[in-house]
């Protein structure tokens, strides 16, 4: 097991990764104010890992209230966090009861959100069982939910205490989500990391079929890129938008076409190279560079060409994101593979024929 820290002074935690994890309680317990937890999980995960985190807490004492949710992209929504609530209260929880998340991204950001505004506030854990949740949506206290008009515009920053990351649920992962999960991981290298792009470059093979060392290596090096920017930019204030690379054109994919038919990495890798182009227009990348880009996300089975909404649709769907300043819309550009800037001195036009291409 590899131990890393979020630096949040008083509200620092741990994130462990490693496998056979979650089953292991003495790595739950001194997070819990009280043996009282509810877990909140999905269909299609709760089936899979449920039990097994549940009797190792009970065998500890801990009494379990399980929250199962409809699993989906479509149903991180104020209808499905209500039922979360509705459990809440129905069995008289308390300020000391903690909340777990098991499963991935839309568990985390819904248990996440929940936590921070039942009671105004209880406890949570993070235990991701998706690729793209450890080694990004599980740490760093973004939660939340989508709505109609925008994806993840009614949320909070709101710290676990813990993330546990077991290599072994990645297992269980249709290909297509662990492939969405990647898109993550390369992000990391083309804003901050080019030596870890090399990584990827060299060991793509292996993190796809699933090697448990490359995998270990890409989610610590993932996780503590992440944990350095929100140690010094928790709230999203400089450096810590730059994680949101392909993001603004990734969520109007997603949200044009139906939340859930692209999923989120997908959206972001069609997204980030959306921006490379419009890097390289801007004389900022190179060919070569964006070829490099290219390659790494069509090794991982990502698409790398985005639907064609037309300029006026992904223009209105982009001026929702929650980077726009002013009216403007702010991107996150490359200036070379390990180096993001966000912006919004770009060129109006060049940004056309970019989305003109989708």
């Amino acid at each position: 097991m590899h131990t890393l820290k979020v630096e949040l002074a008083n509200r620092s935690y741990p994130i462990h990764v490693g496998r056979n994890l979650i089953s292991d309680a003495s790595l739950i317990l001194p997070h819990l104010k009280r043996k009282h937890v509810a877990i909140v999980s999905n269909t299609t995960v709760a089936p899979l890992y449920l039990d097994q985190v549940a009797k190792a807490l009970q065998a500890a004492g801990v009494i379990v209230i399980p929250i199962i949710l409809p699993d989906g992209e479509a149903y991180k929504n104020s209808e499905t966090l209500n039922v979360i609530y509705d459990t809440l209260l129905q069995n008289r929880c308390e300020r000391s009861t903690t909340l777990i998340a098991l499963g991935g991204g839309v568990i985390g950001d819904l248990t996440g959100y929940a936590a921070a505004t039942y009671l105004r506030g209880v406890p949570f854990i993070q235990i991701p069982t998706t690729l793209l949740s450890q080694v990004d949506s599980s740490v760093g206290g973004k939660t939340g939910i989508n709505h109609p008009l925008g994806k993840n515009m009614i949320g909070a920053f709101y710290q676990p205490q813990l993330v546990l990351a077991d290599i072994d649920t990645l297992k269980t992962l249709p290909a297509r989500e662990f492939s969405a999960g990647m898109a993550e991981v390369i992000k990391y290298g083309l804003i901050r990391d080019a030596a870890f792009f090399d990584w990827l470059e060299a060991n793509m093979a292996r993190l796809m079929h699933l090697n448990a060392a490359a995998l270990s290596e890409a989610i610590c090096r993932s996780c503590q890129n992440k944990a350095d920017v929100v140690a010094v930019d928790e709230h999203e204030q400089g450096e810590r938008a730059l994680f949101n690379l392909g993001h603004t054109f990734g969520h109007a994919i997603e949200n044009a076409m139906g939340y859930g038919v692209w999923l989120h990495g997908e959206a972001v890798a069609a997204g980030t190279m959306m921006a490379a182009d419009l890097s390289q227009r801007m004389g900022w990348l190179t060919q070569a560079e964006v070829s490099r880009i290219q390659h790494s996300f069509e090794a991982a089975n990502l698409p790398i060409t985005a639907p064609s909404l037309g300029v006026d649709r992904y223009l209105d769907l982009m001026g929702l994101d929650k980077k726009v300043e002013n009216g403007k819309i702010r991107l996150v550009l490359q200036q070379g593979i390990g180096k993001a800037v966000i912006t919004s001195d770009y060129d109006a036009e060049k940004l056309k024929e970019t989305l003109s291409l989708g």
